[in-house]
């Protein structure tokens, strides 16, 4: 079954072995200094193959985000649970010239939506470091808030946890909003 989400913009599809050029691309610009001070090839390369494999041992993972008419990656954006992560996570990278669209905040929220009605998510955080302002904002205006007392992937290192509110705070959300 392939599985795939759209936007009003966006396509978000399960990645392939050809968007590797373009998270490279993006790690070699620095894009995961947050997570690695330096990154050698081969990193990247494993880096993109968990990508590729959190899909196929999973069957979800981070979806590649792609405009609609035009099949380039733009980013990785979606849920993401590892073996060691203490709970289920959403998770965004977005690529040079592409960030600042509000590109993230689009497919985040479909991402998010599709964790909690396809995988029966009944919660789920974003991980990030204190320096990412960028991401802390995302997470804020998708609703997150910092949760201090949540466990982080890597003890020994500076995380932030923001959790996201729950499907039944998003449907409540939705509908006072409707009844505007």
């Amino acid at each position: 079954m392939t599985i795939r989400l759209e936007t009003e913009r966006l396509i978000l599809r399960r990645p392939v072995a050809t968007d590797y050029e373009a998270f490279k691309n993006f790690a070699n610009a620095g894009g995961m200094r947050h997570i690695y001070s330096s990154l050698t090839e081969g990193q990247v390369f494993r880096s993109f193959a968990t990508e590729l494999g959190h899909w196929e041992m999973l069957g979800f993972g981070m979806w590649t985000v792609t405009f609609k008419g035009n099949d380039q990656a733009v980013g990785l954006v979606g849920p993401w649970r590892p073996a060691d992560w203490p709970e289920t996570e959403l998770g965004w990278m977005i690529f040079g010239n592409a960030e600042g669209k509000g590109i993230a905040y689009e497919a985040a929220s479909a991402a998010r939506a599709d964790a909690y009605a396809r995988l029966g998510w009944e919660t789920t955080v974003s991980y990030i470091a204190p320096e990412n302002l960028r991401s802390v904002k995302l997470a804020e205006r998708l609703g997150a808030v910092l949760d201090p007392t949540a466990k982080t992937p890597a003890p020994d290192k500076p995380c932030l946890v923001y959790r996201h509110p729950a499907p039944a705070e998003l449907a409540l959300e939705k509908t006072l909003e409707n009844a505007r």
